[in-house]
């Protein structure tokens, strides 16, 4: 999420929705004992902007900081491993296999934007792009076969670009979802939480056939209380969604649409994953979270 698509999310929320997001429901608290606890500190918010994590199953986070253009490795005590340039880089996912990319240009000054690739089990990783000349874009996931989907915010269409690096246009026009953020592959199940729409839905994209893409819930009140909605992962039986400007965490049950508050409090959180191979972190109970305040937060339930 970056200042340009703040401005149009401030306008969608009061123009995107209709009568059916006036009358959606936001989602009461879970009742899950849940505590906060600070992994990596944050410096001035917005100007320490982190915007993205995963983790490379061999014991290291990693995390994009978009405004200092760098891609940072963590180790699971909180020492960082390892820093290297990336322009404007947004969501970083493991790929199948076992290199990590990530989006860059995602900034709204960049002229450029696409994917690199990096290794990270080189003692230096270095970054080589994967595919470029596509501005705009923001959230990632890769299937099994190592087809790229990217969500654009201020455009229509999930782009889905094949392991060789070409366009898959066809499959995009039929996922014709208008201003999409984060994205979550769970089964044959594409899910894309929507930032441009004051009703804040997620939406569920079959990968086999995108053009019956549905909505699984909206998450707001009203078009006056779209929560700008971020990066969402697969935690437990459901989902996760990092919600930006409420500050939430909300858990949304994929199967029925039911929605509840996992935790709130949270500083402009962007991106929410789980622990994999990570020290003695727990991805049964942990989540990990980035923030625009430069804090990389755990969250940990029970």
């Amino acid at each position: 999420m970056r200042s340009l698509a703040i401005v149009g999310s401030l306008v969608a929320a009061l123009t995107v929705g209709g009568p059916e997001a006036a009358n959606a429901a936001g989602p009461d608290h879970c009742g899950a004992r849940t505590a906060v606890t600070v992994f990596r500190d944050g410096g001035v918010p917005l100007l320490d902007w982190r915007e993205n994590l995963e983790f490379d199953g061999r014991g290291t986070l990693w995390v994009s900081h978009i405004v200092r253009n760098r891609v940072e490795g963590y180790a699971p005590d909180g020492t960082l491993k390892a820093s290297f340039t990336v322009p404007g880089p947004g969501a970083i996912r493991r790929g199948p296999d076992g290199m990590m990319y990530v989006n860059f240009g995602v900034s709204p000054l960049m002229r450029d934007g696409g994917v690199m690739r990096f290794d990270p089990a080189a003692t230096e990783p270095r970054p080589e792009k994967v595919f470029g000349g596509t501005p705009g874009i923001n959230g990632l996931a890769i299937d099994s076969a190592g087809n790229l989907y990217l969500s654009r915010e201020l455009a229509t269409g999930i782009l889905k670009v094949r392991p060789d690096g070409t366009r898959d246009e066809e499959w995009t026009r039929k996922a014709d979802v208008f201003g999409a953020n984060g994205l979550e592959i769970v089964g044959d199940q594409l899910y894309a939480s929507v930032l441009v729409n004051g009703s804040s839905p997620v939406v569920r994209v079959p990968l086999a056939d995108p053009a019956r893409h549905t909505t699984v819930t909206r998450l707001s009140h009203t078009v006056l209380d779209g929560k700008f909605l971020d990066d969402l992962t697969f935690f437990g039986d459901g989902l996760v969604v990092a919600a930006f400007r409420s500050g939430e965490l909300i858990r949304v049950d994929p199967a029925t649409g039911r929605s509840c508050v996992l935790v709130d409090g949270l500083r402009m959180p962007t991106s929410v994953r789980v622990p994999r191979a990570f020290g003695d972190h727990d991805g049964r109970r942990e989540l990990f979270v980035t923030e625009a305040s430069g804090r990389v937060v755990r969250v940990t339930i029970g």
